[in-house]
């Protein structure tokens, strides 16, 4: 009986939505951490949050990162209810903070939209690029559909949905109008150095040793122009390392049982789609 108000209401997307058959996917941990570098990327919205959150606080860098996905979480899975609650909470944060702009001294709020619509595009971009490199199967209309879906996300954090990209093509076409303007600001610290010493929560130190190797998965995701903005190499065969490993990781998950592979949220999604 807990269970109905949940199945009445699928909140933004539902079982017949190609976001739900894509975001429960285990791999797409590298999509985050990829969205998270390709935001690192716009001056304003990287501005926004160091001079407004602990991020460059090793000891505070994780629960920074729990809360993110805590909240790409519930605009996923939770009813519309849930959704339009995190999303006041969002909307309110960034309408009330500001940071400064140093090469320019203006001061801006965080919920500008140039750098809200960058910050979803390129998560957006990075689900949607580690999921189909990594091997789960979308078809090219599938792809268009998984990015018009995601409006509806962008609206939640105060974009107008008819403002950000609706297909594959205009995705391509806005990061591509963006990157003249984009760099890595100088007085963000580097996130690979961050990834070697961000400590972890005790149930999480296990995972320790394999993070800066998820981190430099991230980071080999990301298109060759943002690799050489983060001083990065940036080569064919970087592509060529990062797809294999994707596609090995994906498969390799794969065979583990789905009661342990997929999330709550994610096995609930599951079974309703299944339904």
């Amino acid at each position: 009986m807990g269970n109905c108000p949940l199945m009445e209401d699928h909140g933004l997307f539902g079982p017949e939505s190609v976001t739900w058959r894509v975001m429960g996917e285990p791999i797409l941990l590298v999509g985050g951490l990829r969205a998270l570098l390709m935001q690192g990327l716009h001056p304003k919205a990287m501005r926004g949050v160091l001079q407004n959150s602990s991020l460059m606080d090793p000891n505070e860098a994780w629960s920074r990162f729990t809360r993110t996905t805590e909240f790409v979480r519930v605009r996923t899975y939770g009813t519309h209810e849930e959704v339009e609650r995190a999303g006041r909470r969002v909307r309110r944060i960034h309408a009330k903070l500001t940071a400064c702009d140093p090469d320019t001294g203006e001061r801006f709020h965080l919920d500008d939209p140039d750098a809200l619509r960058w910050v979803h595009v390129g998560e957006v971009d990075s689900y949607l690029s580690v999921a189909r490199r990594g091997g789960v199967k979308l078809t090219d209309a599938e792809a268009d559909t998984f990015v018009a879906e995601w409006r509806r996300a962008a609206e939640v954090v105060g974009l107008d949905p008819d403002s950000v990209p609706g297909t594959v093509g205009e995705l391509r076409d806005y990061i591509e109008g963006e990157r003249p303007g984009l760099r890595f600001v100088p007085e963000a610290a580097h996130p690979l150095r961050l990834s070697l010493t961000a400590p972890l929560p005790l149930l999480l130190t296990p995972l320790k040793p394999v993070l800066p190797g998820v981190t430099l998965l991230a980071f080999a995701t990301l298109p060759r122009w943002a690799r050489r903005l983060y001083g990065l190499p940036a080569t064919p065969v970087g592509d060529l390392w990062a797809t294999t490993t994707l596609k090995a990781l994906h498969t390799g998950l794969g065979l583990i049982p789905a009661q342990v592979r997929y999330s709550p949220a994610a096995r609930l999604a599951r079974r309703l789609m299944a339904a």
